[in-house]
């Protein structure tokens, strides 16, 4: 089946807004130009390989190879973090994108240092696509359907429970470390370096056990202002399809879209635009999820769906009414 979901030209999506600082003078809806990467999940002898124990350099310095991978070698375990306890091709919830039959499935519950549950208060493992480093030049952007399970299924704990990221770098000035990695102490020197960082979306759950309005309920909190603060982004009442964009414009603003359902993203779905802990951004590298837990050897996180996560880029070489691609399932 053809799915008529062609990215925006260019020269409709480039508009001039005054909304305030926070957001950018012109905008590129996640989508537009060449579909770079992705993957539909319709396979269905899609599978992952683990390869226990994971990884947890980000706790305790440990990278265990090798790495879980997919096996249409597009996904692989975080060397950071390690990867979801469950990875897996699941029938495509209702509502989904037209044509879907497959989606990917994750969920986790020890995210922390293998074997030692307890030693971190809240841990998160990570999945990453297989990506190509580009630089902001391309206007990089990305967009993924995500699926909220129904209230009953979420972790019961108030706080943030799913991630959906980019991995962009830049330079950054920093205080100068002796040879031990210590600040030195007598010298005011700074040096340039290559900061990574990873702008995103986060979804918090608030039960009805502790929020205000005693409902169920989401929220999208966005990562990060320019003083890397997490800005407040739509609450979330009912459950369902969500689509999620981003999109970095060479000026290394990062805007950030979000609508419930699974429609092209339009420049309505526009929230915020923000340049990153102010740092000065060159490359975009990939994308990736996050399972948040408190790491305490029991609790199971919230149940995750994805669909067609994608990154494009434009061409800058090619004409400005040039749409991407369709989809064929």
């Amino acid at each position: 089946m053809i799915r008529p979901r062609f990215a925006f030209p260019l020269a409709l999506v480039l508009s001039m807004f005054s909304f305030g600082s926070d957001r950018a003078e012109a905008q590129l809806v996640p989508g537009t130009g060449v579909l770079m990467n992705f993957d539909d999940f319709e396979d269905a002898a899609w599978g992952f390989t683990f390869n226990y124990p994971k990884s947890s350099k980000e706790e305790d310095e440990q990278i265990r190879y090798p790495l879980g991978q997919s096996s249409n070698q597009k996904w692989f375990e975080s060397p950071k973090r390690g990867i979801p306890d469950v990875v897996k091709r699941v029938e495509t919830p209702p509502g989904g994108l037209s044509g879907s039959t497959g989606a990917m499935y994750l969920r986790t519950r020890d995210t922390g240092i293998p074997g030692r549950p307890g030693t971190v208060k809240q841990a998160q493992d990570d999945i990453i696509l297989t990506g190509q480093s580009l630089t902001l030049n391309y206007s990089p952007s990305t967009v993924v359907r995500v699926y909220l399970p129904e209230w009953d299924q979420w972790e019961r704990r108030n706080g943030v429970t799913f991630g959906y990221r980019m991995g962009l770098q830049g330079p950054m000035e920093k205080p100068a470390k002796d040879r031990f990695g210590k600040l030195l102490r007598r010298s005011p020197k700074m040096v340039t370096e290559i900061e990574p960082y990873y702008p995103g979306f986060f979804i918090q759950f608030n039960p009805k056990e502790t929020a205000q309005n005693g409902k169920d309920h989401a929220m999208l909190l966005i990562r990060a202002n320019e003083n890397g603060h997490e800005i407040p982004g739509p609450v979330i009442t009912e459950p369902g399809w969500w689509t999620l964009g981003m999109s970095v414009t060479p000026d290394a603003r990062v805007h950030y879209y979000a609508k419930a359902g699974v429609e092209d993203l339009t420049a309505k779905d526009l929230i915020v635009s923000t340049k990153p802990y102010n740092i000065p951004g060159t490359h975009f590298n990939t994308i990736f999820f996050n399972v948040v837990t408190p790491d305490d050897g029991k609790s199971w996180s919230t149940p995750w769906i994805i669909d067609d996560p994608k990154v494009f880029y434009v061409n800058t070489q090619q004409t400005a009414t040039r749409p991407a691609q369709p989809t064929t399932r």
